[in-house]
């Protein structure tokens, strides 16, 4: 059984129809990206995933007990409240210090603990909601357009950082994402959206199919082979500060 799945999916606001037709699953352990222009109906069905959209047709359905563990785009914290790292994390819910330690170092900021929310980078910031989606021990990551912000070195890192927490916990992933050349070598499969599936495959596929390329242009293949060449080197822990 895969931790989600939709059979027919479709979704829209009132008679709005903003996403049609979609069956797609996703198993433990995977990493799932989607990809597609705005309005192409992303958001919705990470909205569906998650139980907020109800389908206008169409099934979602969820492993028993399913932990989702989610990383909204954006989140704006008052830059004048004193809210430390640690508190931040122990909201709503108290957490075991040792609980929050270990969130923090999968997230790759375990030095963090007592910095303050407001004077996080924008790479240590997203770090810090990747650490409080792991809290609940989630069986599937959601990552709604994480990066953006980042400048593309923060972005990759912040990447890898997803991709080690893949490997030490088993979770699936599944993100949203404009960042194309920088997403595309991690992911298992990706699914290009335009209103309905335009393509999915592997990045492979993805990149040289004719309806990725009339949406995104012919460019992205050389980004994405670059970032391939990048990957094999070691790279130093950088927190990704984005310019």
């Amino acid at each position: 059984m895969s931790l989600i799945e939709t059979n027919g999916l479709c979704l829209g606001y009132g008679t709005d129809i903003v996403l049609r037709d979609v069956t797609f699953s996703i198993d433990r352990g995977e990493i799932v990206t989607i990809v597609g222009p705005n309005g192409s109906g992303k958001s919705s069905l990470l909205r569906a995933l998650i139980g907020a959209l109800k389908p206008v047709a169409g099934t979602v359905t969820r492993a028993r007990g399913l932990k989702i563990g989610y990383v909204p785009q954006k989140l704006q914290i008052d830059a004048t409240l004193p809210l430390p790292v640690r508190r931040f994390l122990n909201l709503p819910h108290r957490r075991k210090p040792e609980e929050i330690g270990r969130a923090l170092r999968r997230a790759g900021v375990a030095d963090l603990a007592d910095a303050q929310m407001a004077q996080l980078s924008g790479g240590q910031f997203q770090r810090v909601l990747l650490a409080r989606a792991l809290l609940g021990r989630p069986d599937i990551l959601i990552l709604d357009e994480a990066t953006q912000g980042l400048d593309q070195p923060g972005a990759a890192s912040f990447y890898r950082q997803i991709e080690e927490v893949r490997q030490e916990m088993g979770l699936a992933v599944l993100m949203v994402s404009h960042d194309l050349h920088v997403v595309m070598a991690a992911s298992d499969r990706v699914l290009c959206l335009n209103g309905h599936v335009c393509c999915e495959g592997t990045p492979d596929v993805v990149a040289g199919a004719p309806e990725y390329r009339a949406l995104f242009g012919t460019g992205t293949q050389g980004t994405l082979a670059l970032y391939r060449h990048d990957h094999d080197h070691g790279h130093d822990q950088d927190h990704g500060h984005s310019h």
